[in-house]
């Protein structure tokens, strides 16, 4: 049977020969000159400052901010406010206030500091009368500068305001797209050249995924593809993905580059957990035996998780007062758990006997474990119940919104709802994320954990909807239409859930896509994603053998280690540095593309020497 998890035997193809597993000095100098380009890739995304002289003397400003001057020539002191195009029923901001003009045509001016990441709205009223005189939106740039002129027109009582671009400025995007440019190149001369990097020709033992022992089989290269291109795309927005938007997660509802990794890697641990499930119980053993195997694996990533990968190290030695409770590997470990302790109760001992002619054998990879799916729909009714009609108090039930200034800033101290008030009376404030975030554009104050009670039930889902691409694996061996087929229609029943949810809006719908709430259709939707993306690389890697799945798929053999040893070593070098310019997207980007690259390359070195993290 094919396997997805990582206990394998050495082989490389159905015939199972054996290949050698030395490193030869010629794979040695093609693994450093790939080192190199890669580092040579990573400095050469630097952007070049723009040397024209600005018109007016600028405020200093920082990343994603630009300068703007308030020119007033009205006689009337002027009060500016705005509101970002990302902050959804927001109440305006105040940005400060102009005097009125000294005379006749004489402008007073005040320099402000406005955000460039997206685009908003700035409110001009009058401060005696708050008589709102004009709005303007406009998307600045990064570091320009910019006027804002308010004026009579024709000494009439229209208020005119227009805004100036004083001086062009850099487009912070063009080092992410000569950084695509450039390892698109190293791609195809690593596939031109043929190097151990582009094209690994051999599957080793290792058991970085499951504590459940597998038989020898071959291997299924794409799923360690997926997860390497999860967690690769996980360590290059954890060190901050060039300090750009959307490679940080969304402030509230929506979808960014950093939303998508974390449900992918619970997905596709749940496939391993349906393929290593099966592959024990068909070598024989317990139920029980690999049960308590679960148990203790999850332990183990509850306590490295809590332990080790923590936040409160930030502040300086663990404290138990504000040590945080939830987290990315707290919740591996329950999903894990409970998806694991599901499969174990409703898994074939052997999927060779079953009757062709019964009239579910066309559905059998879903009607055979409908007990596992009566359980998650279960869990879901208590995820929907709690959500909606648990009462939470000075907050509307089944509030799902911000907080903060959302909402018109009615409910200020609602963040999340019922998900945010069931993890402060369970865990404590204190033992709770206090960043969320929802504080930079919604300005909420609460503590809200994106990882908290109530999400992990829809993680769960998440990794038993996993589980069911894992059955299809199982029941449609070598037989590639099918499993294609079938996970397309996966996918396009996980769509057609996620529109009716959302109602193909972004704020609008029952149920928003939106990860700090691990909503319903949050998971639908990556479920969707991910199977696509699946089919496209199960495709690709297995059934074409167009690709390798290299470079991704060497972190995916080794992913406990990649995603720990990235955590843990994170403020040291090469992974960061001291730079001259902290306020450079290009200096960010650089950084955080060389410490992505050399954890793919540490992978690739402890795979060529078997080296591998068992849980």
């Amino acid at each position: 049977e094919p396997q997805g998890t990582s206990s394998d035997a050495v082989g490389t193809g159905r015939e199972g020969r054996k290949t050698s597993t030395c490193v030869q000095p010629e794979s040695i100098t093609r693994c450093f000159f790939l080192a190199v380009v890669t580092l040579l890739v990573a400095i050469c995304v630097a952007e070049v400052p723009c040397n024209m002289p600005p018109r007016h003397k600028a405020t200093v400003v920082k990343m994603d901010e630009a300068s703007l001057t308030v020119n007033n020539e009205l006689g009337a002191e002027m009060v500016v406010s705005w509101l970002s195009d990302h902050c959804y029923q927001c109440v305006y901001q105040p940005l400060g206030v102009v005097p009125a003009g000294p005379g006749p045509g004489i402008p007073s001016s005040v320099d402000f500091t406005v955000g460039t990441q997206h685009g908003i709205t700035l409110q001009l009223n009058s401060s005696l009368v708050s008589l709102e005189l004009c709005t303007v939106h406009f998307h600045f740039w990064e570091h320009g500068n910019y006027s804002l002129w308010v004026k009579n027109l024709n000494d009439s009582s229209v208020v005119n305001c227009s805004v100036v671009t004083d001086t062009e400025t850099v487009n912070s995007y063009l080092p992410i797209m000569v950084a695509f440019l450039l390892f698109t190149g190293l791609a195809i001369l690593s596939a031109i050249g043929g190097t151990e990097l582009g094209f690994p020709g051999r599957t080793v033992e290792t058991a970085t995924d499951t504590i459940l022992p597998a038989t020898p089989s071959r291997r299924l290269r794409s799923l360690d593809t997926f997860r390497g291109l999860s967690l690769v795309i996980m360590v290059f927005v954890n060190y901050g993905g060039g300090r750009y938007w959307f490679f940080r997660h969304e402030s509230w509802n929506g979808l960014t580059v950093a939303d998508l990794v974390f449900p992918w890697f619970v997905f596709i641990m749940g496939t391993s957990i349906s393929l290593s499930v099966s592959s024990a119980l068909r070598c024989g053993l317990s139920r029980f035996s690999l049960f308590t195997k679960a148990v203790w694996r999850s332990v183990q990533l509850f306590l490295i998780g809590l332990l080790i990968i923590n936040p409160n190290y930030c502040q300086g030695p663990l404290s138990w007062d504000s040590l945080r409770i939830p987290g990315v590997l707290q919740r591996l470990a329950f999903s894990y758990l409970v998806v694991a302790s599901l499969d174990l109760c409703v898994a074939w001992n052997s999927l060779d006997n079953l009757p062709v002619d019964a009239w579910w054998y066309s559905a059998r990879e879903f009607l055979l474990y409908w007990p596992a799916w009566l359980c998650v729909i279960v869990l879901e009714t208590v995820w929907l119940c709690l959500t909606f009609l648990l009462p939470v108090p000075d907050c509307p039930s089944g509030y799902l919104g911000p907080g903060g200034i959302g909402d018109m800033g009615q409910y200020p101290n609602c963040t999340g709802g019922a998900a945010g008030y069931v993890d402060r009376w369970l865990l404590g404030e204190n033992h709770i994320y206090q960043t969320p975030s929802s504080r930079v554009i919604y300005k909420s104050h609460m503590p809200f954990d994106p990882e908290g009670v109530l999400g992990s039930i829809n993680s769960v889902l998440m990794a038993f909807l996993g589980l069911q691409a894992g059955k299809i694996l199982l029941h449609y061996k070598d037989q590639h239409s099918s499993i294609m087929a079938r996970f397309l229609i996966w996918s396009l029943v996980m769509g057609i859930i996620s529109a009716t949810l959302t109602k193909c809006s972004l704020n609008e719908g029952f149920i928003p896509i939106n990860k700090n709430l691990w909503s319903l259709s949050y998971v639908t939707t990556l479920a969707c994603f991910g199977l696509l993306l699946l089919v496209l690389i199960y495709y690709t890697v297995d059934v074409r053998r167009w690709w390798s799945g290299a470079p991704f798929y060497y972190p995916g053999m080794n992913s406990i280690l990649v995603y720990v040893g990235h955590e843990v070593l994170e403020e040291y070098f090469p992974f960061r540095w001291r730079m001259a310019n902290n306020q450079s997207h290009a200096e960010h980007l650089t950084q955080n593309l060389l410490a992505t690259s050399c954890w793919v390359l540490i992978s690739f070195l402890l795979y060529r020497k078997n080296i591998f993290w068992k849980i």
